[in-house]
């Protein structure tokens, strides 16, 4: 296990900086000792300074620690670029986030009781579209080795769920959809132009200087340094490095690579009001609970648009978003004023049951609680 501290910072400052230190170090450790087999977090604070902390191995042959800055596949975290684009081009007058989904995809949403003009962006944004994930998974390591580089289109992801009814009718219930973002950023092409991963460069990445952040497309490989990841497929199964492959998603639902410095500026713009006009970002930070099925996972968590609140120990709230992906996990969080950020990513998530994956959810949001909560005198107040 390794970690970073400054220097040359004076008295209380310094004491302060290395409990913060300790502290991360401590919390990521105890994400490795539940079987994950690399971590690496990075806090920003309020006046700037980086925090890094490293648990675990990046891979299981040579045993080399994991890097501080290394490259991941972000899964899920893609959603709050996608969501950002979507918000800013509501800015611009562009669409509108009551829009139904038919006035901008015709005929895309239809069948088995699917229908695009019951459907609004805002839908799509909050999770409350009903709309029925069916995705392909990896049931073996002989079909994972078969199919890893399979790709598909955003009209072939969209079609597998038109194969089934809703879930529920738009509106009235919650539930995490992957294809509801698949149809944003189909939807950011109808309005743009342009493809939705080009949108977020132009608008996002190149904007804030975001240098280590892209869409790799179908290439499976990911840039160095990274750590390899690993999976089982069945309880006690051999270890599978999952690490070369295109990934579930990359048609905005997923898809980016980026990095802990990375991830932490784009979301400290987000929440500092950089990227969004205030009515936008209001609307952005207008939530609803999230399903039973998530709460135990994320408890006392609220959904907006494509961002997530919850509770900090310390008091008030906190803003972010998780994903993961094949042995993948990263989760960002971030003081509502932007000024206190953390990501985290875990690499070889080792799980094999339902209790499992509970306890490193809760040793992440753990980590991420201790993160933004400290200094807890600074940092109480910028939650709220």
């Amino acid at each position: 296990m390794t970690g970073t501290l400054s220097t040359g910072v004076p008295g209380a400052m310094a004491v302060r900086q290395h409990d913060d230190q300790t502290r991360l170090r401590r919390d990521a450790a105890a994400i490795t000792a539940l079987g994950v087999t690399g971590v690496q977090a990075r806090v920003i604070t309020r006046d700037g300074r980086s925090l890094t902390a490293t648990s675990g191995v990046a891979d299981l042959t040579s045993r080399r620690p994991v890097p501080r800055n290394g490259y991941f596949r972000i899964a899920s975290v893609t959603k709050a670029f996608v969501a950002t684009v979507i918000l800013q081009l509501a800015g611009d007058g562009r669409l509108s986030l009551d829009d139904t989904v038919e006035r901008w995809l015709p005929g895309v949403v239809s069948g088995n009781g699917n229908d695009g003009r019951a459907l609004t962006i805002r839908h799509l944004l909050q999770h409350t579209s009903g709309i029925h994930d069916d995705y392909p998974d990896y049931t073996s390591a002989e079909n994972f080795y078969r199919h890893r580089h399979d790709t598909y289109t955003p009209e072939q992801t969209v079609a597998r769920a038109m194969r089934h009814r809703p879930d529920f009718q738009p509106g009235k219930k919650w539930n995490y959809s992957n294809t509801g973002y698949v149809l944003l950023g189909m939807i950011i092409q109808r309005v743009t132009g342009h493809p939705w991963h080009q949108e977020v460069r132009d608008r996002i990445v190149r904007p804030l200087g975001l240098k280590h952040t892209f869409w790799p497309g179908t290439s499976a490989k990911l840039p160095q340094p990274h750590a390899e990841t690993y999976q089982r497929f069945k309880p006690g199964g051999p270890l599978v490095d999952v690490t070369e492959q295109v990934g579930s998603g990359t048609n905005g639902e997923a898809g980016l690579v980026s990095t802990t410095a990375d991830l932490n500026r784009f979301f400290r713009a987000l929440l500092g009001g950089r990227l969004l006009p205030p009515t936008q970002m209001a609307q952005m930070k207008q939530t609803v609970p999230v399903g039973k099925e998530f709460e135990p996972l994320m408890p006392g968590a609220r959904d907006g648009l494509g961002i997530f609140s919850r509770p900090l120990s310390c008091g008030g709230r906190y803003w972010g978003h998780e994903g993961g992906d094949s042995g993948w996990i990263s989760a960002v969080g971030v003081t509502a004023d932007g000024r206190r950020s953390v990501t985290v990513s875990l690499s070889g998530v080792l799980v094999e049951s339902a209790d499992d994956v509970l306890r490193v959810a809760q040793a992440e949001s753990k980590l991420i609680d201790d993160a933004l909560c400290t200094p807890p005198n600074a940092d109480r107040k910028s939650a709220a």
